[in-house]
């Protein structure tokens, strides 16, 4: 079994290299007259091999142990490369499509702990009340420390039904928060949109799947046509929203962008040099956007972000993103199998790398609670005595602007989003004026 195995290994990284990966040569005098394979590494890795599996405590297959091999393999180059059986493949698929049972989360690796980089709208995880950057340090009570991304993730998911308890540390609390969620069917909804006030509207993005582009596209439309007048704004949410596929990040960019490049991919590969050009057309023709980022906007989300900021096509608003600048690549290994790897980074329209920095808003807006002040006691000039009266020159509305408003929107982040594109509409209208 043992030289089977070495000569299994010996012929696998050859047969790699008829592909566009071109490995680095080694200089060891222990490597192959091609210098591609570290012999003396080889003849460790089946002296253990062959340790474990015959002095094991329990016996474990063949199989199973290269499978751990494969895992270990890619689990140690970064936390978003791994190994994808049969089963987490389909997972991954639904997932693109946007349907799976589970809790409804992006999680990532970090230090051995499973965070939380951003919960869906709606699902069993963001109902419960889990945050983004949230820790997960044990599931029903067992502790995952070096647990592994992709086994973790198999143990969140699960029949729609089903519950599972979570222990979670979360910065600023004393001790640890318990979680007690039930499995449900996560039936993404990746774009909707609304209007907040009559011209201003809203769409959010809550991660970014195959018809993700194409639908925010017939959500502006929808907007425009629905709206009694001329879209004056939009906001586009982008909070919260783990990433997804790029060419969907791609063509909500470019439908906001006359001109100009979107993003860029640099790899070692020559699939992974790509360019993103935008093509002539702006749905919105000019009119004024904010987009919303926060700490858990991650990958494609920031791609779009970093896009339109770039461009000068509208002004980022909230707190620094996730700082996710790397692409991953599915590569199928053709019996259900495949590999999910690190393949390139990927950079703005000026140049920036944002991975581990983020995207740094141009307005940092903490969120916060907003609460109207009482100032139902508050001294006007028509309570001085001797007060001069009005000229009767006011407008019939007059009683009503002098009520103090009240939002009606209770995210300070989306208000403070709404009232800055009033003032870019505002001071369109002097400068027309001028």
């Amino acid at each position: 079994m043992l030289k089977k195995l070495a000569l299994v290994l010996l012929l696998l990284p050859v047969m790699q290299t008829d592909a566009d990966v071109e490995p680095e040569r080694s200089q060891s005098p222990d490597s192959t007259a091609e210098g591609r394979l570290p012999l003396r590494e080889l003849r460790t890795f089946t002296q253990v091999f062959e340790q474990v599996r015959l002095g094991y405590v329990e016996e474990v297959t063949d199989t199973e142990l290269l499978e751990n091999a494969i895992e270990g393999l890619l689990t140690g180059l970064d936390p978003h490369s791994t190994y994808l059986k049969k089963e987490d493949y389909g997972e991954l698929q639904e997932s693109a499509s946007g349907e799976y049972g589970g809790l409804g989360m992006e999680v990532g690796a970090d230090s051995g702990l499973i965070k939380v980089i951003s919960p869906i709208d709606g699902s069993p995880a963001a109902k419960a009340g889990i945050k983004a950057g949230d820790l997960i340090i044990e599931m029903n009570d067992s502790p995952i420390r070096g647990l592994g991304l992709q086994k973790a993730i198999d143990k969140l998911r699960g029949e729609k039904g089903t519950s599972i308890k979570l222990t979670i540390y979360r910065e600023g609390q004393e001790g640890p928060l318990t979680f007690n969620l039930v499995r449900d069917i996560i039936q993404i909804s990746a774009v909707r949109s609304e209007m907040l006030e009559p011209g201003y509207g809203y769409v959010r993005i809550a991660q970014f799947q195959i018809t993700s582009g194409d639908d925010f596209v017939t959500e502006v439309e929808s907007l425009k046509s629905a709206s009694p007048t001329a879209l004056k704004g939009l906001v586009i949410d982008l909070r919260n929203n783990p990433g997804g596929l790029v060419p969907a990040s791609v063509t909500v960019a470019d439908a906001l962008i006359n001109a100009g490049t979107l993003v860029y991919t640099e790899g070692r590969m020559p699939s992974s040099n790509r360019r993103f050009e935008a093509e002539n057309g702006d749905i919105l023709q000019g009119v004024p956007i904010v987009v919303l980022i926060n700490g858990g906007s991650a990958s494609a989300s920031e791609i779009v972000a970093g896009a339109l900021q770039d461009n000068g096509r509208a002004a980022i608003v909230g707190t620094q993103s996730f700082g996710k600048g790397s692409v991953q690549s599915v590569l199928p290994l053709g019996d259900g199998r495949a590999v999910k790897l690190t393949t390139a980074r990927y950079f703005t329209p000026n140049g920036r790398s944002i991975q581990a920095e983020g995207i740094a808003p141009d307005i940092v807006i903490e969120p916060a609670e907003i609460r109207p002040y009482n100032i139902s006691n508050r001294v006007r000039e028509e309570n001085l005595d001797g007060h001069l009266e009005s000229d009767g020159t006011l407008s019939d509305n007059s009683k009503e602007s002098e009520k103090e408003q009240i939002p009606s929107i209770d995210d300070n982040q989306l208000y403070e989003a709404l009232n800055l594109l009033k003032g870019f509409q505002l001071l369109g209208q002097r400068a027309a004026l001028d």
